[in-house]
C-alpha cells in the first residue's frame, strides 16, 4: 500500500510540473549602447516609469517581429503591460544619445541571463517617425539596418555588435533592438532614443 501511495504522489508531482508554463526564455537583457529607455528608468534619469525601474532586463514579448510580435504602440515594452511606461513617448522628450549618420557604432547588450539565440536585429525609424507618438511598425524601416545571426549559440554576458548607422537621417529618431531567443516563443525588446 505504501508503494502505491508513493507512486501516486510522484505521479501527481510530475503532472503538476508539466503544468508549469514554459513560454518564458529564462533569459534577460537590455541595451545600454545606445542607452535604452529601460536603462534610463533603472538609473533614475527618467522618473515615473513604473515597474521597469526594477527590471530593465525583463522586456520580453512574443518573437517574430515585424510580421508577428508585440502590437503596434507596445513595441518598446515588448507588448508587456507591466512596462507600458516605455511606450509613453513623453512628448518626444526621452533623453537621446547623439549619433552621426553613416558612422560605425558599437551596439551593446547586457545579458543578465543567457540563452540560445537566433539573432540580434536593429531597426531604425523612418522619415515619417513622430517622436511624440507611441512607436508602430509604420514608423520603422521594414528591414533591420543590422542583423547579427547566432544560429542557436549562447552569447556572452556582454555582447557588442559593430554596425553602421544609416546616413540619411536627421533629428530625433529611435532604434528598436530585438534579441530573438532560439528555443522559446519569445524575444527581448529595447528602444533607444537617438539624435542625428
Amino acid at each position: 500500500m505504501r508503494k502505491k501511495i508513493s507512486a501516486a504522489i510522484i505521479g501527481s508531482g510530475a503532472a503538476c510540473l508539466s503544468l508549469v508554463p514554459t513560454g518564458s526564455a529564462g533569459s534577460h537583457g537590455y541595451t545600454d549602447a545606445p542607452t535604452s529607455r529601460q536603462v534610463l528608468c533603472a538609473k533614475g534619469t527618467v522618473q515615473d516609469c513604473g515597474e521597469i525601474q526594477w527590471e530593465p532586463q525583463s522586456v520580453e514579448g512574443p518573437k517574430g517581429f515585424p510580421s508577428r510580435g508585440p502590437a503596434d504602440g507596445t513595441l518598446c515594452a515588448g507588448g508587456n503591460s507591466r512596462f507600458a511606461g516605455l511606450d509613453d513617448p513623453r512628448g518626444g522628450n526621452w533623453p537621446a544619445t547623439t549619433v552621426t549618420g553613416g558612422q560605425s557604432y558599437s551596439f551593446r547588450w547586457r545579458l543578465t541571463a543567457r540563452h540560445a539565440t537566433t539573432d540580434f536585429r536593429y531597426y531604425l525609424t523612418n522619415g515619417h517617425y513622430d517622436p511624440t507618438r507611441p512607436l508602430t511598425r509604420s514608423d520603422l524601416e521594414p528591414q533591420p539596418f543590422l542583423t547579427v545571426p547566432y544560429n542557436g549559440r549562447v552569447p556572452d554576458a556582454t555582447v557588442t555588435h559593430q554596425g553602421k548607422l544609416p546616413g540619411d537621417r536627421t533629428g530625433r529618431q529611435l532604434i528598436l533592438a530585438v534579441w530573438t531567443i532560439a528555443d522559446t516563443g519569445n524575444a527581448f525588446y529595447a528602444c533607444s532614443d537617438v539624435r542625428f
